[in-house]
């Protein structure tokens, strides 16, 4: 929102009224006129045009109820104005009729032939000013001076004791507003024409206006308000999604102020690098943002977010365009992401950059399938090289091209991290499926991750395929420690296909207090080779001297009789809990993990260890 100056040039309007003539005749003795015989005549409103750096408040006309086309005001017929003459006790009361005349219904009178200070005020008894709904009509306070002696008419010039603020919405952010709140005070007690004290601070509703300027018609919204309040937040609809002022108005009193309303691109940034989204298209236009090369921004979601029906284009949707800022979801919830696509990478992020982090943030009932050849797919991320950190997933993924990888958190997770993130989403791919990610490689480390969704792998040619609770290949160097699976994982299809309740494959890699329970672990009747396990359908070690390392690993309930289908390495620590008391597997994997250094213990609640952290 920008505060723009608006000007105008308005022509003096006056209510004329008769004057009653009296001559010099009938004057008492000297000066002095007989008491209560003569009274004051008011010839002439106006309101005079106070400048200051904000424009003058309009046409110099008296703002008391607004005229139809929204181009000024006027006093309406039986609205009255206190008078008094000098300061002096007595006040008068004059009100405002339908032929545009005055009548005086309490009158002053002169007392004598000299100069006098005549002030006034509306509304004419002191009180409380409610300003909280102005949808209909505006508030209007006003104090009146002028000077004048018998037997001349007076003149009254009226100043406004209040601001006017003016919101003007561009042409493609009017479709978007029903009704503007402005926060500012919502009362004010006044005296003869002057604010007292302003109180209450809360939202304003504004009165919706037309005005033409340059031949142009605009609608606004239009609302009066204490002067001297810092005025910095606007609200459209009522949505509670607070709008800060690009500059903050400090607003004088008689001036009024032009704010234009742009159309809400959902989203705020500090000119810093540091993006808040507060809605869906806020966070359509942060991933064009990232995906044009604005890669490193940082990103906070304020407000829980629904992505359905939306076409959604991934945040860093190719290698070269990597996200590598921090995107923070702040605990919100990102309901219904669907992505269809043919592409490289499919999620919520496309490829996560070395040194990016994602975190905090809950994706339900996502929808994510892509069937490119070798392509990945992942709730939170199709490729991460950076961190994710505290993110949920819930609803399907699916990477169903003949090389298509899948994870319920992340499809490809190179180096980098994952810590404390879970996902019951169903899995399923035609190379590698796992329930958290669906390969890790070159460092990659997952800390307290845990997947309840079902994941299956349908191979359909004669290459190697993989298919794990948690993971579907742990590559090299890559380390999963207190990690958990409890869904089904089903291998089927040709090839050589390795099925296992943590992973596939553990290529290399290190399984430190993990284990599977609950679903069952099933391998492939059609595949020409490969093994399952309960916790590793392979323990890799190839031609290498050593191979991949499992500690305290545990499974039972899934269907398996052997901890690792094929256990090249031979040192493989995996133990069956036969009889559904894992309270002594609970105190192993503890030990393991303490050995460790890890933060991370398993605590028995229920039937089955979860996690905590210390």
């Amino acid at each position: 929102m920008n505060l723009l100056k608006h000007f105008t040039y308005p022509a003096a309007a006056a209510l004329l009224l008769a004057m009653a003539a009296c001559t010099k005749d009938e004057l008492a003795d000297g000066d002095r006129l007989p008491e209560g015989q003569y009274p004051l005549e008011i010839a002439r409103i106006t309101l005079g045009v106070e400048g200051g750096e904000a424009q003058p408040w309009g046409t110099p006309q008296t703002r008391v109820s607004e005229i139809a086309d929204g181009t000024g005001s006027e006093f309406s017929a039986d609205d009255k104005f206190a008078v008094q003459i000098d300061g002096k006790e007595e006040v008068g009361t004059y009100a405002v009729q339908d032929n545009n005349t005055v009548k005086a219904e309490a009158p002053l009178y002169w007392s004598d032939t000299g100069k006098h200070t005549v002030t006034a005020w509306y509304p004419a008894k002191s009180g409380t000013l409610d300003l909280g709904n102005q949808s209909q009509s505006l508030v209007y306070l006003l104090s009146g001076t002028g000077t004048g002696k018998y037997p001349d008419p007076v003149t009254l010039n009226f100043t406004h004791a209040l601001a006017k603020v003016r919101v003007t919405p561009t042409a493609d952010a009017l479709g978007e507003v029903q009704s503007l709140q402005l926060y500012a005070y919502t009362q004010c007690t006044y005296e003869k024409g002057t604010v007292v004290q302003g109180s209450q601070e809360g939202w304003i509703e504004m009165k919706r206006c037309e005005y033409t300027e340059n031949g142009v018609s605009f609608t606004c919204w239009e609302v009066n308000v204490v002067p001297g309040y810092e005025i910095t937040k606007l609200m459209a609809n009522n949505d509670n999604k607070e709008r800060d002022l690009s500059s903050a108005i400090t607003p004088e009193a008689g001036s009024y102020y032009n704010i234009t309303l742009n159309k809400d691109k959902g989203y705020t940034d500090d000119g810093q690098g540091n993006y808040t989204v507060t809605s869906a298209e806020g966070l359509k236009n942060i991933a064009k943002l990232v995906n044009d090369g604005n890669t490193d921004i940082d990103i906070t979601l304020t407000s829980d977010i629904d992505l359905s029906g939306i076409d959604w284009t991934p945040i860093g949707i190719d290698y070269n365009h990597q996200y590598t800022g921090i995107f923070n979801g702040n605990g919100k919830t990102i309901t219904g992401l669907t992505v269809t696509t043919s592409d490289r990478y499919a999620g919520l992020f496309g490829c996560i950059g070395s040194g990016g982090t994602v975190k905090n943030v809950t994706l339900k009932n996502v929808q994510i399938t892509n069937d490119n050849s070798s392509g990945s797919a992942g709730g939170v991320a199709g490729d991460s090289y950076g961190n994710i950190e505290n993110c949920s997933v819930s609803g399907s993924v699916s990477g169903s091209g003949m090389n298509g990888i899948a994870g319920g958190v992340v499809g490809f997770q190179v180096g980098g991290s994952l810590t404390g993130c879970s996902s019951s989403a169903t899995v399923n791919a035609g190379n590698t499926a796992g329930g958290v990610a669906g390969t890790t490689n070159n460092g990659a480390s997952l800390t307290a991750c845990y997947a309840t969704g079902d994941v299956t792998l349908v191979s359909n040619d004669i290459g190697t395929y993989f298919a794990g609770g948690v993971v579907g290949s742990n590559g090299s160097s890559s380390t999963l420690k207190a990690c958990y699976a409890w869904g089904s994982v089903t291998g089927s299809g040709s090839g050589t296909v390795y099925v296992g309740g943590i992973t596939g494959s553990n290529d290399l890699g290190t399984l430190t207090a993990c284990y599977h329970a609950k679903g069952t672990v099933k391998g492939s009747d059609g595949a020409t080779d490969g093994a399952t396990g309960g916790v590793a359908g392979r323990n890799f070690k190839g031609l290498m001297p050593y191979g991949g390392i499992i500690t305290a690993c545990y499974w039972g309930d899934n269907g398996q009789e052997q901890g690792i289908g094929e256990d090249q390495v031979g040192t493989g620590e995996t133990t069956k809990v036969t009889d559904s008391n894992w309270s002594g597997a609970k105190d192993a994997m503890n030990d393991a993990l303490q050995s460790a250094g890890s933060e991370w213990q398993y605590e028995l609640t229920g039937a089955l260890p979860t996690l905590k952290k210390q």
